[in-house]
Order: C-alpha cells, then structure tokens, then sequence
C-alpha cells in the first residue's frame, strides 16, 4: 500500500473512532481529496521522512510542529470550506494546512510569528504551485485586519482563550476554529460560529494537543 492511501485509511478510521463527538462518521469528500492530493512529505523535515505519513505530528523546528492528518482533515472540515471563500490561518509553520486549505478555497492569508518557518513555507509553497497563499511575519492573535472580514479562521496552535479580534474578523456566517487550553494541560478543539445577526456560538469538539501559541497578544 502506498503511503498516501495508508495515511487516508487512518484519517478515516481517526474519524469513525471519534464519530460520537464529532458528530459525523465521514468528512467532506473535497477536503479528503485535498488530503490525498497535497503531498505531505513536501512538507515535513529531511530527518523526518520516513514518518511522513504516519497519522502523527512530526517536529518542523523551532519548537513547531505540523499537525497530526486527522486533526488536518477534521479542522478544515470543520470550516466548511466553500470555493469562493476568503480564510485566514494563524500560524503557517510548514505550509501544510494552508496548502490543503488552497484547494478548497479562493484565497488563502497566513500569518506566521516565526520568520524562518514563514520563509520557508513561503518559498516551499510558491515551488509547489500553492499560488492562492500569502504569508505575513505577524502576531496572528490580531489577526490580519487589512482583509477581514474572512469566511473561516483556522488556528494551529493553542490559545488560552479565543483571541477576541479573531472572533470580530469573522463574516456573518463564518466560522473559526480553534485549539483553546493552556500548555501539557487539557485542550479542547472549537467550533466558534457566527450567525447572520452576529450573534457567536462555541461548541467543544474533541481533546487535543498543540503546541501553544506564542506572541504578546494572548498574554
């Protein structure tokens, strides 16, 4: 079996496992296309290689990771990704999700506090033909002001508390998801949506581990 095809297997089986907390026992079959089609040894470490389809995180440096596949999958399934859509994503790291959030969506604005990590997925996805993305040095608990409101926000990292200017960056509609919880503690996975009247609903998805999201904004 060829690594791809393994690691959709496991996205797969990840999800029927947590079907009662998530709520669904298949996801959107774009956002397992873009899964299967996005080539995740592309973005993983040379030292790293050999596990770059396993369905874990893998260390990107500079105390970074890129996600777990499944919790890759689950997080873009859960923005609901349409094609004429505007979504930003805090936190690029490797380039990983904002590669597979490419294919789904019209535009893609990343920020990333860690400027050798944003160079790079900045160079690696501009290689790769990621045409769609564009990624800025910044403190993504403020999010990207310049092109709100945005459709969705996906957040890779762990906030203690969901960071107030993202929520006003959202549409009407438009949903944020995030990782919320303190370090080596427990953290819960998000679905923050707004309605059409503005009015912004939580709903807790499931237990995760991220690495925290740093930057003097959240402090």
């Amino acid at each position: 079996m060829k690594p791809v095809q393994r690691m959709m297997q496991d996205i797969e089986r990840e999800v029927a496992y947590t079907a009662s907390l998530i709520g669904k026992r298949a996801l959107d079959p774009r956002v397992m296309e873009a899964m299967k089609e996005v080539r995740r040894h592309e973005f993983v470490p040379d030292e790293a290689q050999t596990y770059a389809y396993d369905n874990g995180p893998l260390p990107i440096g500079h105390g970074q990771t890129i996600s777990q596949p499944y919790i890759v999958a689950l997080m873009t399934d859960l923005l609901n990704p349409e094609p004429e859509h505007v979504v930003l994503e805090v936190g690029t790291g490797s380039g990983y999700q904002a590669a597979i959030l490419s294919l789904l969506v019209k535009q893609v604005y990343s920020t990333e506090i860690v400027e050798p990590l944003a160079a790079a997925a900045r160079e690696r996805l501009q290689r790769h033909g990621y045409a769609n993305v564009e990624i800025r040095v910044a403190d993504g608990y403020h999010g990207w002001v310049e092109h709100a409101p945005f459709d969705g926000i996906v957040v890779t990292a762990a906030a203690p508390a969901i960071p107030e200017p993202l929520v006003e960056q959202l549409k009407p509609g438009g949903r944020l998801v995030i990782p919320v919880g303190l370090p080596y503690s427990h953290q819960e996975l998000m679905l923050v949506e707004k309605s059409a009247d503005n009015e912004v609903r939580t709903q807790d998805i499931l237990g995760v581990a991220f690495v925290p999201l740093t930057g003097k904004g959240h402090k």
